[in-house]
């Protein structure tokens, strides 16, 4: 642990030079910067209940812990911790009056104890995959529990962790408590020395139902109809840095299938993965001849210009309209799941009624992704020429298209009730300490 408390404090300037180069694309990453390095002016949250959600999809998993918290232990304090900006953003809704927003500090022992000290929260819950060792070493000794919810961890996860077992074994072994998504996770990370409590679900699986979105999605299809009959949409969801040439070269590659889609009416709804990148994929759609537009620049109020309505790609350009793009979308192909990358969580996707057309990569979200398979909610391909030829087998076979939707709607109304059991598990851990 010495060790890695000097690797850590060399590697704090490299890591304020790269702040500044994410916030110049992100302003976020600009703000409270003094926080990443333990320096806090927040209120103090003394017996708050700490989550911390790293990023986009980890906090959109914490909101339904959160509410399932709530509702367990009403009158709680919330203090909720993040990495990114876009996890920042999306926490903002979750936060009541009491609550306090910050970012978690870069694992250095000072820093870390400087946080704990400060805020003072009654327990901490991580999500997912959150484990750094000075950070669990402070909770430890500041005598505080701390929590792995949903856990997850994969098998290339697993034997990395295995190859640094003197650093990741004390991490693991040092949290309080693990909640396992599935008994393959729990199985790994008992290989680790993590003490698994329990196997409860993916938390995920509680989504909730957005009729605000899908109302929202409506009137886009309506928007870009023609002569008065809807068009295909087909999303490309999350894509990752590659996945968007991959995509506008197997176009390319076969003039028929091109002209299927464009013979169809097919409007590409392409939203990737990070904000940082909507300016350069803007770029790379336009280089190719595409027409696009950005959904950043659709009126608030008013008629939608013709550009708006006609074009060939719509580029979502926005934070926390997820589940309207996949109410407007008749299918999603993966991000993530072309390259080797891990892909995506598709839950969200299957919960709004959007098949999903998924890659070979889905490491990150193995078990999601066979109950997806399994259900008939998703299709696997081998590459993306194989993903476009799945498409447009459902573009001609709107009955096969309906059974998925629904399959997928089925598939998550059975993995339902995670979050009261994740949030009973910890209140009545805490209630025994």
């Amino acid at each position: 642990m010495a060790v890695y408390g000097l690797v850590m404090r060399a590697l704090q300037p490299l890591l304020r030079r790269k702040l500044q180069r994410r916030g110049q694309q992100e302003p976020g990453y600009l703000h409270q910067v003094s926080q990443r390095f333990g320096v806090y002016d927040t209120p103090v949250t003394a017996g708050a209940v700490w989550v911390h959600a790293v990023s986009l999809g980890e906090t959109r998993a914490a909101a339904l812990l959160v509410d399932a918290l709530r509702q367990q232990w009403p009158g709680m304090r919330l203090l909720l911790t993040h990495s990114t900006a876009t996890g920042w953003a999306q926490g903002q809704a979750l936060l009541q009056p009491g609550d306090v927003q910050a970012w978690l500090p870069w694992d250095t022992p000072e820093a870390t104890r400087r946080f704990l000290q400060h805020h003072q929260p009654r327990c901490g819950v991580l999500m997912e995959t959150e484990v750094w060792p000075s950070l669990v070493q402070a909770c430890r000794v500041q005598g505080m529990p701390l929590f792995l919810a949903n856990a997850r961890l994969n098998d290339k996860s697993c034997r990395s962790a295995q190859r640094w077992a003197w650093l990741s074994g004390p991490a693991y072994r040092g949290v309080s408590a693990v909640l396992a998504q599935s008994p393959a996770d729990a199985e790994r990370l008992r290989a680790l020395g993590a003490p698994v409590q329990a196997v409860l679900g993916n938390l995920k699986f509680d989504v909730k139902p957005q009729p605000q979105a899908q109302a929202r999605a409506q009137v886009w299809r309506s928007q870009w109809a023609r002569q008065g009959q809807p068009r295909p949409v087909i999303m490309l969801a999350s894509t990752r840095e590659g996945e968007e040439a991959l995509w506008l070269n197997a176009l390319a590659s076969n003039a028929w299938r091109a002209q299927a889609f464009a013979d169809a009416g097919v409007l590409w709804l392409l939203v990737p993965r990070h904000p940082q990148r909507f300016d350069e994929v803007h770029q790379l759609v336009q280089s190719r001849a595409w027409t696009v537009f950005r959904r950043s620049a659709v009126p608030v109020d008013g008629p939608w210009p013709d550009e708006a309505k006609d074009a060939q790609v719509w580029l979502g350009d926005s934070l926390g309209e997820m589940p309207q793009y996949f109410h407007a979308a008749d299918m999603a192909l993966l991000g993530g799941s072309f390259m080797p990358l891990g892909g995506q969580n598709l839950i969200e996707a299957a919960a709004f009624g959007c098949p999903i057309i998924m890659g070979p990569h889905t490491f990150n979200f193995a078990e999601a992704s066979e109950q997806a398979l399994a259900a008939g909610a998703a299709q696997r391909v081998a590459d993306m020429d194989g993903a476009l030829d799945q498409a447009l087998a459902w573009l001609n076979d709107r009955a096969a298209l309906a059974k998925a939707q629904q399959a997928g709607l089925g598939m998550v109304a059975q993995g339902r009730g995670a979050a009261e059991r994740y949030a009973q598990a910890i209140v009545s851990t805490l209630s025994d300490v």
